[in-house]
């Protein structure tokens, strides 16, 4: 699949839940948000039906996500079944970490090609703070059990806020003792997000240069999204920057979300997209549904708008529903 722009569409961000064991001071409101009934949430052979749609438009690669994907009963089941749709080359899981002690030897023996662990801060105090409700401990245990799987991609995603420099340098750490990328994303101005100010790209690589040394760009393609990876002499991973606002990489944007409604976003700013729950219930064939994402698809917006105000269409949910 192509957008209007030309752009090549291989990659899907499928949120299974947005019920969530942690309460994120950027994606969630201390009590949490309305979640949706029970009957609204795609059930798994709708899930499989449309990743199978995904696949034969040209889908090769799919994130699973929440919410937080492992509190779903059955979650591993749903993976393991899309992991064997014919054109699906890559299935990985995005997860806070705090159950994957538990669930990585199945993980693995289903075959997941990866796995980004969602982790701010390794001092638990901080930790704390930020997540509200998390205990890094269990964090710690579940990267350790999955870094005993030589051929398991891993990544650390951390989403830094202004005054972290300890805990990004911790974080840094992390890459240089272990096979393992850490990744620094921008704070996303959507629902909770927007009262946080992001900290830039630069700033980040100036603090890592001021104790690592020079950091140089890496060429290879390591992720399935626009990530952008720098090397360090001595470390065994690398360090990446998901830089959506200071570092806006819209014109490679290669991907779509489905969320666990079955709302298929284009775009993360905008409310924009096409309702695919609604099709399938009302009794939609497969070429009808095929049909709606290439149309959802054409209409993908050029580009996000974060830095300016007013904007139509513009997304009001929390990322918790969105499949942060």
């Amino acid at each position: 699949m192509q957008d209007s722009f030309g752009r090549l569409i291989d990659y899907i961000r499928v949120s299974i839940t947005d019920r969530c064991n942690l309460r994120c001071l950027y994606c969630m409101p201390e009590n949490g948000i309305d979640l949706c009934g029970h009957d609204e949430v795609l059930r798994y052979e709708e899930f499989i039906r449309l990743c199978r749609i995904f696949a034969g438009l040209g889908i090769k690669k799919i994130k699973i996500t929440g919410g937080e994907a492992l509190v779903r009963k059955d979650a591993l089941h749903l993976m393991k079944a899309i992991k064997s749709i014919e054109g699906i080359e890559q299935v990985t899981l995005t997860t806070n970490g705090i159950l994957l002690e538990e669930y990585v030897d199945e993980l693995v023996r289903i075959g997941i090609n990866g796995i980004n662990i969602s982790l701010d801060s390794l001092d638990n105090s901080e930790y704390r703070k930020i997540t509200r409700v998390g205990d890094v401990e269990k964090v710690k245990a579940g990267l350790k059990k999955a870094l005993q799987y030589p051929r398991l991609k891993l990544k650390i995603n951390c989403v830094p806020f202004d005054g972290d420099k300890q805990n990004i340098l911790d974080l840094v750490a992390l890459a240089q003792n272990n096979p393992l990328h850490v990744r620094f994303i921008e704070i996303m101005p959507i629902g909770e997000g927007k009262q946080f100010n992001y900290l830039k790209e630069d700033s980040i690589k100036a603090l890592i240069e001021e104790k690592y040394g020079v950091m140089r760009f890496c060429y290879e393609k390591l992720g399935n999204g626009p990530s952008r990876y720098y090397s360090l002499q001595g470390f065994q991973g690398k360090i990446g920057f998901i830089s959506a606002i200071s570092h806006k990489f819209c014109h490679e944007c290669n991907r779509v979300r489905l969320t666990c409604t079955g709302y298929l976003k284009t775009c993360l700013q905008y409310d924009i997209g096409v309702d695919l729950s609604a099709l399938i219930r009302a009794g939609a064939s497969d070429a009808m549904l095929e049909n709606a994402i290439r149309k959802a698809v054409l209409a993908k917006p050029m580009e996000h708008s974060f830095l300016q105000k007013n904007i139509s269409c513009e997304e009001q949910a929390k990322m918790a529903a969105i499949g942060g």
